[in-house]
């Protein structure tokens, strides 16, 4: 008796996929639900469970093979593992604690992390080990360091490395390779953005010590409530919603010939992965705490690590904010995320000679940079967004009082 493995059901804006990996070999016995192969898409990674128990008899599409909707992968062979259970002599002893199958993504973290699965116990149907089991186990025995993404690495492995590739023996080598579908994706949208969108970008000049004393004053007691680190994102977060309430088309965006303005703040905070690009988004992010922003964040940079964000995720955002100073950026120009008006660029903090009060101080300043749609947005505005985001940074007391 035998089944087919098929490809998920792709949402409607999604249309195809291409093979990224077998994680089993014809031949191979594989259990309910335990994680056959993964299709990448021009947003996210598709896993592909096995449907039933048994043993993989046969591939139909290799790595590499672009697939639909439904599309038949392979076949399972569920008569195989009948037979060895009927086979089973009836005296052998039953092992004293029965490995039962983990889902994908708990197997795929237990892997990451070097834990044995019979060390834990599942809370699944059937006393299958969740992602969360293996979550509760790690906090429990090495609690994850409190990092805010992506103002550092997160310390979770990617889920499908990328190595450098291997150059030929030669005095002058080179080697060709194909763009990944997310990266056709990202160089698709940027042309988009470039040839459609009227991009000019402008800047200030923030000086972070306020933010930096308050930091340091609350840190400790922050992170203690609140088990996250308190970084930098979630005042730029806050400080940008204040200001996208004031002026209103920064947050809206050109559909046809209208203009669409927004009544909510879903900000989009831009990650790099080993796959590329990816802007999770904070959905409604004028009701959430600086803790639960930071929560957030946190927890999107970690799974855009693992390719294990979903597509809801990473779709919509009204604004979008990019850190390039975790990699020592200076100052650039970002480029619009379509279809939003706009895009905060942060930057490295740099100690600068500033003058105050006619003397000259030594001050953490960080560049700002706005870059938008001049279809949309005028100059005025532009440049009076990114002075309020300023002015509301070196005076963080007014995000609490909201003034």
């Amino acid at each position: 008796m035998a089944t087919d493995i098929t490809v998920p059901v792709f949402p409607e804006s999604v249309t195809e996929g291409t093979i990224l990996t077998w994680h089993k070999q014809p031949g191979e016995k594989v259990a309910r639900d335990e994680l056959l192969a993964e299709i990448e898409t021009d947003k996210i990674v598709f896993e592909v469970p096995a449907p039933a128990d048994g043993v993989l008899a046969e591939i139909k599409t290799p790595v590499g093979a672009i697939v639909k909707s439904g599309e038949v992968l392979g076949r399972l062979d569920m008569s195989a593992s009948v037979t060895a259970a009927a086979s089973k002599p009836v005296t052998e002893k039953p092992a004293s604690k029965p490995t039962l199958p983990a889902m994908p993504a708990a197997k795929r973290l237990m892997q990451e992390q070097g834990i044995d699965e019979r060390i834990i116990s599942g809370s699944g149907k059937g006393g299958r080990i969740l992602k969360e089991d293996v979550l509760k186990h790690v906090d429990a025995t090495e609690p994850m360091p409190a990092v805010s993404v992506p103002e550092a690495k997160t310390k979770a492995k990617p889920a499908a490395p990328t190595a450098p590739p291997v150059m030929p023996s030669g005095e002058r080598p080179s080697r060709r390779m194909p763009m990944t579908r997310l990266r056709k994706r990202i160089a698709e949208r940027l042309v988009e953005a470039q040839h459609t969108a009227a991009i000019l970008t402008t800047f200030n000049e923030v000086n972070m010590q306020p933010v930096m004393e308050l930091r340091a004053r609350h840190r400790e007691r922050f992170e203690k409530e609140h088990g996250v680190r308190l970084g930098f994102m979630s005042f730029f977060v806050k400080a940008s919603i204040e200001a996208l309430r004031h002026f209103p088309e920064v947050n809206a965006s050109i559909d046809g010939e209208e203009v669409v303005y927004h009544g909510f703040f879903d900000i989009g905070i831009a990650v790099s992965s080993p796959r590329g690009l990816v802007v999770p988004v904070l959905r409604d992010a004028d009701r959430l705490t600086m803790a639960e922003i930071e929560l957030r964040i946190r927890d999107l940079g970690e799974r855009a690590q693992n390719a294990q964000l979903t597509l809801e995720e990473i779709t919509g955002g009204t604004f979008t904010i990019t850190n390039g100073g975790v990699f020592g950026s200076l100052l650039s120009t970002p480029i619009l995320n379509p279809p939003q008006s706009a895009i905060l660029g942060m930057h490295r903090i740099q100690d600068r000679p500033v003058a105050e009060n006619g003397q000259v101080v030594i001050r953490p300043i960080m560049y700002l940079a706005l870059s938008y749609d001049h279809r949309l947005v005028d100059g005025r505005e532009a440049v009076q967004f990114l002075v309020m985001i300023k002015e509301l940074l070196e005076d963080p007391a007014r995000l609490l009082l909201e003034v």
